[in-house]
């Protein structure tokens, strides 16, 4: 009877463990698009990483040439982002997006715009 509880213990140990996922990064590198009042965003080269563990979602973007900025949101209905992250000189982005098997996209939209596809990076790199 004891051997049958152990037996019990380990498997539901694993089933808990395999149900913990590992966060799932996603990456985009692009260059911007112009918007209003804007002539030099196509030549501004961006880096965008998404992190995702569970429905927590942390994002780190940098420019080329600029400071590392961040955001940190909640996965919204349908895997949705939707937040705002601060900028150089009290500046804002917008940042929008969703989460989604085979269609994860990213879109900052502030003084420039940036968007593009999200790729699931392999884990490890």
């Amino acid at each position: 009877m004891l051997k049958g509880a152990f037996f019990g213990v380990v498997a539901s140990l694993l089933v808990v463990g395999a149900a913990q996922a590992e966060p799932v990064v996603y990456s985009w590198t692009g260059m911007g698009k112009n918007v209003l009042g804007s002539s030099k965003c196509k030549d501004y080269k961006m880096v965008i990483d998404v992190t995702v563990d569970g429905t927590a979602v942390k994002g780190r973007f940098q420019q080329e040439g600029r400071p590392e900025r961040g955001f940190e949101t909640t996965l919204g209905k349908d895997g949705a982002i939707k937040t705002a992250a601060m900028v150089g000189g009290g500046g804002m982005m917008d940042v929008t997006g969703q989460i989604k098997e085979g269609d994860s996209k990213i879109k900052l939209y502030g003084y420039c715009e940036f968007e593009g596809p999200l790729t699931k990076k392999k884990p490890g790199s």
